[in-house]
Order: structure tokens, then C-alpha cells, then sequence
């Protein structure tokens, strides 16, 4: 009888140890999955004082276009310091969305659209923006296991013991942005 309380007490603490561990380490998952957004946010914001000196002469009257992605740019950069997945989220649709007006403008201008260096801006920055959305979707991946992970029965019970908490998902919250764009040929 005692062997056998020794050894359900075992299993239980074995078992308790490997649900702790994996929610810690999902958890980490998370944290690093986060770190990957942020260094490619960080990459785009460092891409666009580039385009924008690259198309200034050339768009002197469409400054306002200028002005909204120099906005956004530094609005983004502002809310990323606070961490909340939710307020980055719609800055930065914000910011793409102002990108995408100013690419739009570009492409209106041939002579600047046949420009070496604005064609490899674009280049960089749309390979920019698939790496951001390769990251949001492997956060989003993580993020959901985790979830889901510390809200299932066993784990749920040393979720606590833990400090697991709900990571928020990366949501478009621009409606602009969910639009689908218009292709004319």
C-alpha cells in the first residue's frame, strides 16, 4: 500500500513538473515569437526614412502622403515601446496602410518608379512586409498553443503555479486593411 501511495505520488510529481516546464517553455516560445515581430517592425521603420528621402524631390506636392507615413512611422514607433500587442497591432495597420498610399503615389511617377534606388526600397520593403507577416503568423501559432495549452485539464491546474497568463493574438484591427485592394488591369 505504501509503495503504491510512493509511487502515485511520483507519477503526480513527474507529471507536475513536465506541465510546468512545457507551459515555460511555450511561454518562452511566445516571448521569442514577440522578439521576431519587433525586429522586423524595427527593420521597416528603419527602411522608410530611406524611401521617404528617396521620393521627396519628386513628390514635392504630395507632401501630405510624405507627412501621413512620417506620422504613422513615428506614432508606431511610440506605442511599440509599450509592449501592448493590441495598440502595436492597429499602429502599425496604420503605418501599412499609409504605405500603401505612398507606393501607390510612386507608382503614378514613372520617372521615379524607373529610379534603381526606389525600386530596390520597394523590393526591400515588401520583402519587409512578408517577413512581418510570416512573424505575426508564427506568433499568432505559438501564442494559440500556449493558450490553449494552459487552459486544458491537467495543465490548467499549475497554470498558476506557472505565471501563465492569456498572450493576446496580433488582430487587424483597420478596416482599411482588411479591405481587399482593387487590381485594375
Amino acid at each position: 500500500m505504501f509503495l503504491a501511495l510512493l509511487v502515485l505520488t511520483a507519477i503526480a510529481l513527474f507529471w507536475g513538473v513536465s506541465a510546468y516546464n512545457s507551459l515555460i517553455a511555450l511561454k518562452n516560445q511566445v516571448a521569442n515569437a514577440w522578439k521576431q515581430i519587433d525586429v522586423q517592425l524595427k527593420r521597416r521603420h528603419d527602411l522608410i526614412p530611406n524611401l521617404i528621402n528617396a521620393v521627396k524631390g519628386a513628390m514635392n506636392f504630395e507632401r501630405q502622403t510624405l507627412e501621413a507615413v512620417v506620422a504613422a512611422r513615428n506614432q508606431a514607433i511610440q506605442v511599440s515601446a509599450g509592449g501592448d500587442v493590441s495598440k502595436i497591432a492597429a499602429s502599425e495597420g496604420q503605418l501599412t496602410g499609409a504605405l500603401h498610399r505612398l507606393l501607390a503615389v510612386v507608382e503614378s511617377y514613372p520617372a521615379l518608379k524607373a529610379t534603381g534606388n526606389i525600386a530596390e526600397l520597394q523590393e526591400e520593403l515588401t520583402s519587409t512586409e512578408n517577413k512581418i507577416a510570416f512573424a505575426r503568423q508564427l506568433y499568432n501559432d505559438v501564442a494559440t498553443q500556449y493558450n490553449t495549452k494552459q487552459k486544458q485539464v491537467p495543465t490548467v491546474f499549475v497554470a498558476g503555479m506557472a505565471g501563465a497568463t492569456t498572450a493576446p493574438l496580433w488582430e487587424i484591427s483597420d478596416e482599411a486593411e482588411r479591405a481587399v485592394p482593387k487590381v485594375e488591369l
